[in-house]
């Protein structure tokens, strides 16, 4: 549908057609949205839908075609037997006319039958407007005996009256309700509706156990790409869906194990230069406080924390558990490290603080964020809140910022903006990498934005 759209805004359309385009892009708006966004919803749909509309057509041709018509029949049945007994009287004079009608009528036509005296009709009753009986009768009697008459079909409940005047007398007849329509309709749409409903039922149970293996395979490619186990997932449902399983625990395993032989390569070379290190460390304290060693120990010492940093950066932190922790006792931790190494900072927390993350590693992308915002300015500020499903955690400083159009450029590895940031301070450039590699392996994001302070704002957002 969307394709269909922007072709339609490629192409050049004829001015006839443009109001025709017009409506079908509302329709597929409103269709949009209004119409449920869940895969059960919608395949729900596609089967009751069908359904509905099936039954539509089949209760309006029952209704306009088979009740009518066979109501239609009984009802001109019933006002042949009255013209029956209205020829007699009027053709089959006798004394005892009137009490063999009243015989006949009752005997072999079922209906009550009475001769009356000679008086005015009552008044037209009120006329039902959905009544098929009613205008099966009226129309009947007018075609069939072509007298004066008046009918009642809503004053008694189980009998509809007629009345028929004659020369002399008026013919009063009652017949059942049940002999002047089909009163068995009512069977059909129970049984129709009734089964109908249950094969909904059934479709419904059926479909909810077809979609429950997307549902888990959602669920755990989320949880994979938070950085959590979900190592309970198998491959289940229709055979498509099996596919997608299978790869998607294929692929799982294949970067768990392109992760372990790194961490394993890394772990070796960590080891490996670590030692040359120590030994440059060993042999600088032989030559004793020099200014020459001096520079030289400062050299060292920063080479190690580069060597850090780097094997921090590639080799994640995906080995560590994911743990309920409690962010404000990270917050007051970190506060806590940031004042000793003499760093204006305040931190503050709202809502629930338990969250599932992996903690060493959140702690460490707050912390990078935290000693890159005083290591650029005099005050910091972290505040941390989580709701809504979602933990934000915004670091505000006070120094010179980070231009706009180099804000992409600042989270990229090896990246140092010396013409933003302060030109004497050292470092790797992996600061704010680390931060957000960190903060994506939860499955959220960093964001550099313009600070309050007239700084930089660092906002980490990660589901919770």
């Amino acid at each position: 549908m969307a394709n269909l759209n922007h072709f339609l805004d490629v192409i050049r359309l004829p001015f006839p057609l443009k109001p025709l385009v017009d409506a079908y892009r509302r329709l597929t708006w409103f269709i949009y949205r209004w119409m449920p966004k869940g895969l059960y919803t919608r395949a729900l749909l596609i089967i009751v839908m069908p359904i509905v509309i099936l039954q539509s057509v089949l209760v309006f041709v029952f209704m306009e075609r088979h009740y009518e018509l066979v109501s239609q029949r009984m009802s001109e049945a019933v006002v042949r037997e009255i013209a029956a007994l209205v020829y007699v009287l009027e053709n089959f004079p006798a004394e005892d006319i009137n009490s063999k009608i009243e015989t006949l009528a009752s005997s072999a036509l079922g209906m009550s039958a009475t001769v009356m005296d000679l008086a005015p009709l009552p008044p037209p009753a009120p006329k039902p407007y959905f009544d098929v009986i009613d205008q099966a009768l009226s129309r009947a009697i007018g075609q069939t005996i072509g007298k004066p008459y008046w009918i009642d079909t809503v004053g008694r409940s189980r009998f509809v009256e007629v009345r028929i005047q004659l020369k002399d007398s008026i013919l009063r007849v009652f017949a059942r309700r049940s002999q002047t329509f089909a009163s068995n309709s009512h069977i059909f749409l129970v049984w129709m509706f009734s089964t109908s409903l249950v094969l909904i039922i059934i479709a419904m149970l059926f479909l909810r156990n077809q979609i429950r293996p997307i549902i888990r395979l959602a669920s755990a490619a989320e949880a994979f790409g938070k950085g959590r186990k979900a190592d309970d997932f198998r491959a289940s449902g229709a055979r498509e869906v099996r596919q997608a399983a299978q790869a998607f625990i294929e692929m799982r395993r294949r970067i768990q194990r392109q992760i372990e032989q790194r961490t394993t390569m890394l772990a070796g070379v960590s080891h490996d230069l670590r030692t040359i290190l120590t030994r440059l460390r060993l042999q600088l304290a032989l030559f004793g406080e020099t200014p020459e060693s001096e520079a030289m120990r400062k050299d060292v010492s920063e080479m190690t924390n580069m060597l850090e940093d780097y094997l921090a950066f590639a080799r994640g932190d995906g080995d560590e558990d994911v743990k309920i922790t409690d962010m404000a006792l990270m917050l007051e931790e970190l506060e806590e490290e940031a004042e000793i190494s003499g760093t204006d900072i305040t931190a503050t927390f709202a809502g629930e603080p338990d969250i599932p993350l992996r903690r060493l590693a959140m702690k460490r992308c707050l912390a990078n964020l935290v000693t890159n915002a005083a290591k650029f300015g005099t005050r910091v500020e972290v505040t941390g809140t989580s709701a809504n499903g979602w933990l934000t955690v915004i670091v505000d400083d006070d120094g010179p910022g980070i231009p706009e159009d180099e804000r992409e450029n600042a989270v990229r590895a090896f990246h140092r903006l010396d013409s933003a940031r302060n030109q004497d301070q050292h470092g790797s450039g992996l600061g704010l990498a680390i931060a957000r590699d960190i903060a994506r392996s939860h499955g959220g994001d960093l964001y550099l934005e313009d600070s309050p302070l007239g700084g930089l704002r660092a906002r980490v957002r990660v589901p919770a």
